[in-house]
């Protein structure tokens, strides 16, 4: 097993004041959980764990389970849609399109996801983007303490409680993966 360095973990509390750490870098999503008081841990990594969601959680030693990845798509009516599901799972695009109400939806080509969102494709988090685009989680999120995914940059991450990130965003819960 290759050894992955992981480096400082953050756990914000507005209680506890401000970072103590200033080499740690605040990603935008963040400075957005801290304005709106939300508790939060950080999670960093190296650039070789690379950007799979499953080598991430493993890195990280997080159960698969609560690791999210985002998911930015286009409907047939060109809207755009964002998905957040378990990092080992598959978006099942017809469950999602049926969800949103489209008659189909496709994966955003990953040359707009910068443009559109703001993010990159590994950096991709559902706070923070560009424009509020509608949000849908899968339900499995719904049940667990807390939900982790992208802090909005290659190599960070962010754990929350689904509760917390319903007060950052709108969001509805479906059954999304195949």
């Amino acid at each position: 097993m290759k050894h992955i360095e992981l480096h400082a973990v953050f756990y914000y509390n507005r209680d506890m004041g401000k970072k103590n750490d200033k080499t740690a870098e605040k990603t935008n999503v963040m400075r957005l959980l801290e304005q709106a008081g939300i508790r939060y841990e950080e999670f960093t990594y190296g650039p070789e764990v690379g950007t799979n969601g499953v080598d991430v959680a493993n890195a990280l030693g997080q159960d698969v389970n609560h690791v999210y990845k985002t998911l930015v798509t286009t409907g047939k009516s060109g809207t755009h849609y964002v998905f957040v599901i378990p990092v080992a799972d598959e978006l099942d695009l017809k469950k999602a399109a049926s969800t949103v109400g489209e008659k189909s939806i496709e994966m955003l080509k990953s040359k707009e996801l910068l443009p559109l969102t703001g993010y990159i494709h590994g950096g991709c988090s559902p706070i923070g983007m560009k424009k509020f685009f509608g949000t849908t989680v899968h339900k499995t999120a719904k049940e667990q303490d807390y939900m982790m995914f992208s802090g909005g940059k290659i190599g960070y991450q962010v754990k929350v409680s689904p509760a917390d990130l319903e007060k950052m965003i709108r969001l509805n819960y479906a059954d999304l993966t195949v």
